[in-house]
């Protein structure tokens, strides 16, 4: 297995600093994968992360001036590495106004991915900073485990307000209770909504707009004033929402009823989706 690739634009080198950021808040460890044309950073620990799903993919030719990679076999040209988030995250905050950025496979007494900054320096000399951030080769039979999530049928898809306006509503409904209650309908209403015995919240979002679902028979038979609802633990809708640094093009939600919350979001040319299990 073999891969290197640069980074020399600094407005490339920026963006994928932002990726590594985000992915660092949403997951501790991560899988990476390295295929040919993409790099997909991948949560699906249905145990430790209470069901909680990520799949973040990134075309590698809109970040990388070189790249070149061998995976495991030519019929299996992809590689699978598990890592802690916060370590790429952490060497990447070092190439901020860099030259250039490279990133490497190695094993150096245990495999690592090497990341080294050409940093820029008032003289003519050039320093380098090298990360060896500590991996595991995650073995073929593993990866069947760690394939794009498949998104069930929605029964009310809705696009979102404002990301910021709603992490500042659920960081105070938070204080009240760990659980939260998001339905939606197909006339554009969205409410997130907390019960306890002593007390009732709801915040309503209107006149949102409602992308057409992939199953039409769904959004036929379905009234438009009916509520699509889902339960869930409101610490991991809030630990999504702390994650977005940067304004998302497209940001929707997919609700199932009473099984999963599915956040499809487009920041630029990267896209992330984001599954939250339903409360049982």
């Amino acid at each position: 297995m073999k891969f290197r690739a640069k980074i020399v634009d600094l407005a490339c080198l920026n963006h994928f600093t932002r990726v590594s950021n985000m992915i660092a808040k949403l997951a501790k460890t991560c899988t990476l994968r390295i295929s040919p044309e993409k790099l997909n950073f991948i949560l699906c620990d249905k145990l430790a992360s209470g069901g909680v799903s990520m799949w973040c993919d990134l075309d590698q030719e809109n970040f990388f001036s070189e790249f070149q990679m061998e995976g495991v076999s030519e019929e299996n040209n992809e590689i699978y590495l598990e890592l802690t988030s916060e370590n790429l995250s952490r060497a990447l905050k070092t190439a901020q106004n860099s030259r250039a950025l490279k990133i490497k496979l190695t094993n150096k007494h245990f495999p690592c991915l090497t990341v080294s900054v050409e940093l820029l320096s008032s003289s003519s000399s050039s320093r380098i900073v090298v990360h060896d951030i500590p991996i595991k080769v995650i073995p073929r039979r593993l990866w069947k485990d760690l394939q794009e999530p498949s998104v069930p049928d929605s029964d009310v898809s809705i696009c979102l307000p404002a990301l910021k306006t709603m992490k500042s509503v659920v960081e105070k409904m938070r204080n009240i209770s760990n659980q939260l209650i998001i339905e939606a309908n197909l006339k554009g209403e969205l409410n997130l909504k907390i019960e306890t015995e002593l007390v009732c919240v709801t915040t309503h979002f209107k006149d949102l707009e409602n992308p057409l679902l992939s199953s039409d028979s769904v959004s036929q038979t379905r009234h438009p004033e009916d509520m699509a609802k889902v339960h869930i633990d409101i610490r991991k809708l809030l630990q999504f929402l702390a994650g977005q640094q940067v304004t998302p093009t497209k940001a929707v939600c997919n609700i199932v009823s009473n099984r999963t919350v599915h956040f499809d979001l487009l920041l630029e040319d990267v896209s992330l989706q984001y599954f939250i299990p339903a409360l049982s």
